[in-house]
C-alpha cells in the first residue's frame, strides 16, 4: 500500500506514525515543510519518497505535491494526524480522488458550531452554542443563557485562544483578545460546570476496536491559565468499570452518527450537575504524544495497531489495562530562563521506578509561556497499576518538584 503522510517529523511524535506504517509494510510518501536532509535520519530511512512544500495547509501546494507523487505511484491513502492539517487533507483527497474522510465529515470534526449543532440534531447532549459574527451577537447569547460563557475559535484545538467571560467587563476583554468584535466568526458557548475528560478510540471500519478514557486535573482552561498549578492528564485502566458505560455509549454514538470509518478519534466531555455533556471531537489522535501513555499503560504499540488498521483493515492487538498512566507538566516559577530545580533528587529517588520518560530543560534554557501546553517546559510521564495511587504520586510531585526561573 502507498500512503501519503502529512508532516512526518513535527511534532516529534509524528515520526512514530511513519515508523509504524513502514513496519507493517506500507510505502510511505511524506509531505512536509522541512528540507529532506533536515529530517531525522530514521525518518529519512522510513520514507519511500518526500515532497517539500511551503505550507502543509496550502491547498494548491499540497495538491501539486500529491499529483507529483501520483505520477510515480498509485496513492491508496492520504493521512493527516494534526488538527490544523485535517481540512486541507480532505480537500486534497477530493481533488486527487483519494479515499478517506470527506470535507463534510472533516468540517463537522473541526468547526465547533457546526459540530454542536449536528450533535443536538442527533440527540447527543451538549452545551448551548452558536456562531457569532459580532460583539452584539455574543452579548445577545450571554443575555439569553447567562454568564459564564466561553468564547473560542470555531476551528481551534485544545484551549488555544479560548476565553471564559463571567461578566460584561471580562467579555469585552475576551472579545478584544480573540478578535471577535465584528471581524471574525467565533464560537460562543454556554459554560458547563463539571469535571472534564476525554474518550479516545481507534475505530476501524466504523467499529471501535480500542478505547481509552482520560481525565484532566484541573480542567483544561484553568490548567492553561494558572501558573502555580502543575496540571495532569491521566488515563485510567478502569475503562471497563460500570461508571464509564455512559461515556462509552455516547462516544460510540457520536462516531456512528458522523459516519467515521478507519480513524483515530479524540472526544472531549464534561460531567457535572447537568449530567454528561459532549464537548467536541477530533478525527485524530490526542495531542502531546498522549498515545505514548496508552502504549505504556497497555503493553501495546498503538501506533502499529493504527498502521495495521490503515493498511489491512484490522487492529489485532490486545490492551492489557495493566496500568494507569499520566503526564504532569511542571511550570517555571516565572517567565525568563530556567535557573535550577527544587526537590528533583528526592522525587527521582522515590519514583524513578514509575517513570516512563521525562524532560527537564537544562538551566539557562528560556522558558515557554504557561499556555504553551502540557509538554512545554518540564514534564514527566509515569505509570502505576492503581489509578488512585498514581494520582497521589502526581499530587506529591506537583507539590514537591519546583522549576525555578529568573
Amino acid at each position: 500500500m502507498n500512503v501519503v503522510f502529512v508532516a512526518p517529523h513535527f511534532p516529534t511524535y509524528q515520526k512514530q506514525f511513519v515508523r509504524a506504517l513502514k513496519e507493517v509494510g506500507a510505502n510511505v510518501f511524506g509531505i512536509g515543510e522541512a528540507d529532506f536532509y533536515d529530517l531525522p535520519d530514521e525518518v529519512q530511512n522510513w520514507l519511500t519518497w518526500y515532497e517539500r512544500v511551503p505550507s502543509v495547509t496550502s491547498d494548491d501546494a499540497m495538491i501539486d505535491a500529491v499529483r507529483r507523487i501520483q505520477e510515480r505511484v498509485w496513492v491508496d491513502k492520504l493521512i493527516a494526524t494534526i488538527e490544523a492539517h485535517m481540512l486541507c487533507a480532505a480537500r486534497v483527497r477530493e481533488v486527487c480522488t483519494i479515499p478517506g474522510m470527506n470535507i463534510e465529515q472533516t468540517l463537522l470534526c473541526r468547526d465547533k458550531t457546526m459540530m454542536k449543532d449536528f450533535m443536538r440534531e442527533h440527540g447527543i447532549p451538549t452545551a448551548a452554542s452558536k456562531a457569532a459574527n459580532s460583539a452584539a451577537e455574543v452579548r445577545a447569547f450571554a443575555k439569553e443563557h447567562g454568564y459564564p460563557i466561553i468564547l473560542k475559535p470555531r476551528d481551534g484545538a485544545g484551549a488555544a485562544a479560548t476565553y471564559r467571560a463571567d461578566d460584561e467587563a471580562s467579555l469585552q476583554s475576551a472579545l478584544e483578545e480573540i478578535g471577535g468584535s465584528g471581524t471574525q466568526s467565533i464560537a460562543v458557548e454556554e459554560f458547563v460546570e463539571g469535571h472534564e475528560g476525554f474518550y479516545d478510540t481507534l475505530t476501524v471500519g466504523g467499529e471501535v476496536v480500542h478505547e481509552f478514557i482520560s481525565h484532566y486535573y484541573p480542567n483544561v482552561l484553568e490548567a492553561m491559565r494558572t501558573r502555580w498549578i502543575s496540571p495532569v492528564i491521566i488515563t485510567t485502566n478502569r475503562v471497563d468499570s460500570p461508571g464509564y458505560d455512559e461515556v462509552k455509549t455516547m462516544g460510540r454514538k457520536v462516531i456512528k452518527e458522523l459516519g467515521l470509518g478507519t480513524v483515530p478519534t479524540h472526544m472531549e466531555w464534561f460531567f457535572g450537575n447537568k449530567g454528561l455533556k459532549f464537548s467536541e471531537i477530533g478525527a485524530r489522535p490526542p495531542g502531546v504524544g498522549h498515545w505514548d501513555l496508552y502504549c505504556a499503560a497497555n503493553d501495546i504499540d498503538l501506533y502499529k495497531e493504527w498502521a495495521h488498521a490503515v493498511v489491512y483493515g484490522s487492529a489485532p492487538g490486545h490492551l492489557s489495562r495493566n496500568y494507569s498512566a499520566a503526564i504532569i507538566n511542571l511550570r517555571p516559577s516565572q517567565d525568563g530562563t530556567i535557573a535550577w530545580y527544587e526537590g528533583l533528587e528526592p522525587i527521582m529517588d522515590k519514583y524513578n521506578h514509575l517513570i516512563i520518560r521525562g524532560y527537564m530543560p537544562e538551566p539557562g534554557t528560556p522558558t515557554q509561556e504557561v499556555a504553551a501546553g502540557y509538554m512545554a517546559n518540564a514534564w514527566i510521564q509515569l505509570k502505576h497499576p492503581d489509578y488512585d495511587e498514581l494520582r497521589g504520586v502526581l499530587t506529591e510531585i506537583g507539590e514537591t518538584l519546583k522549576v525555578i526561573a529568573h
